[in-house]
């Protein structure tokens, strides 16, 4: 079965490839993908398609946008991009992500917002949940900001800000669940969160980091005084880092992320394990809790010796969770790993689509997707 998979999805981006190649010769797309100094802003639009455990088939629009602060090619690459889907499990949202730096790279904005209506599985919280879930039906929001002062070269500090929205909350219980242990928000809540952030960012290209280091460390409160229904702490972090494997279109990535709450806390601001990132093959959200760590390192080839377009990785992570880092416990880590093909579809940008077949002990997850993991 992986097998055939992988065979089609080679078989889809070459098709795509070709397609791309025949409309090099058309003005738009030159404007589009061609490579440059001039400063000048590019803009791309196309369909996606993507398979993942908690979707299983998804189709959508992607619109990226590209630009230099004041058209000058010294500052950094600026990046907006919006993402419209809608999904075989009746799910459907729009997303909006950017990376800005202002002039000189003086100022970085990094953010995303999310409006979706995306029923998922409820497992119950802690690393013992069972794997019997509870499908919560729901519609949610999400705006997340910072704001961030440059200190150093690529070090930045400032102020991150987090709106989440749950609302028309409806666990869908059968007959045996007549005595269900409804967690914290159960019906619904918003919460406003403002707190301190640290970052470093030397990446030059978010979509396939082949050398660089991403960075960040965050605290939000989420207060009374922001009109919060449930009021916490968060503190989380997130680093990356990658360097040339062993030999020049070889890269070995690593990436560790986590994130302590103290208070009551939302179930669905509860750290999540799981998606199409970090330990990939496990439902998003499988096991969820106040705390949560996890590890995983990638190598990729990009491309594999024999070929100009195919490429492939290998993967493996570890991670946990826990109602506080004191009590995550070695018995209940949890392990991942898997492998991926990839295909080169924008070659001046050195953009692939991915196609990861991921194993766990309670099952597989296949992910196709346009970028990397991280």
């Amino acid at each position: 079965m992986v097998f055939i998979l992988g065979a089609n999805f080679i078989a889809l981006a070459q098709n795509i490839s070709n397609k791309l190649e025949q409309l090099k010769n058309k003005p738009i797309y030159k404007e589009i993908i061609s490579d440059d100094t001039s400063g000048a802003p590019k803009f791309l639009i196309y369909p996606t398609i993507a398979y993942t455990p908690e979707t299983k088939w998804e189709i959508g629009i992607f619109n990226l946008f590209l630009f230099h602060a004041k058209r000058n090619y010294q500052n950094r690459l600026n990046e907006i991009n919006t993402f419209t889907f809608v999904t075989t499990q009746k799910q459907y949202g729009f997303w909006l992500d950017h990376a800005i730096y202002t002039d000189k790279d003086n100022w970085f904005f990094l953010g995303k917002g999310r409006f979706q209506y995306f029923p998922l599985k409820y497992y119950g919280i802690g690393p013992n949940s069972p794997k019997k879930y509870t499908v919560v039906s729901n519609g949610s929001l999400q705006v997340r900001e910072r704001i961030l002062r440059k200190i150093k070269e690529n070090f930045y500090a400032g102020v991150e800000f987090d709106h989440q929205r749950i609302f028309n909350v409806s666990f869908n219980l059968d007959n045996s669940k007549t005595n269900f242990d409804f967690p914290v928000g159960a019906s619904g809540s918003a919460n406003t969160g403002i707190g301190l952030g640290i970052v470093y960012d030397d990446r030059k290209n978010v979509l396939n980091v082949r050398k660089g280091m991403f960075a960040e460390l965050a605290y939000l409160e989420y207060s009374k005084l922001l009109f919060s229904d449930i009021p916490f702490r968060s503190f989380q972090y997130d680093i990356r880092y990658f360097r040339k494997g062993f030999s020049k279109n070889q890269v070995f990535a690593v990436q560790s992320n986590g994130m302590t709450n103290l208070g009551n806390v939302p179930f669905n601001q509860l750290a999540l394990m799981g998606g199409e990132s970090m330990m990939r093959g496990y439902y998003l959200g499988r096991f969820r809790d106040k705390t949560m760590i996890n590890l995983q390192a990638e190598y990729r080839f990009l491309p594999l010796p024999f070929s100009k377009t195919v490429g492939a990785a290998i993967f493996a992570s570890i991670g946990n969770v826990a109602e506080t880092p004191g009590s995550i416990k070695l018995s209940t880590t949890k392990f991942a790993g898997g492998a991926g093909l990839k295909y080169l579809v924008f070659k001046s940008k050195d953009v692939y689509v991915r196609a990861d077949f991921a194993f766990t002990n309670e099952g597989n997850g296949i992910y196709l997707y346009i970028g990397e993991a991280f």
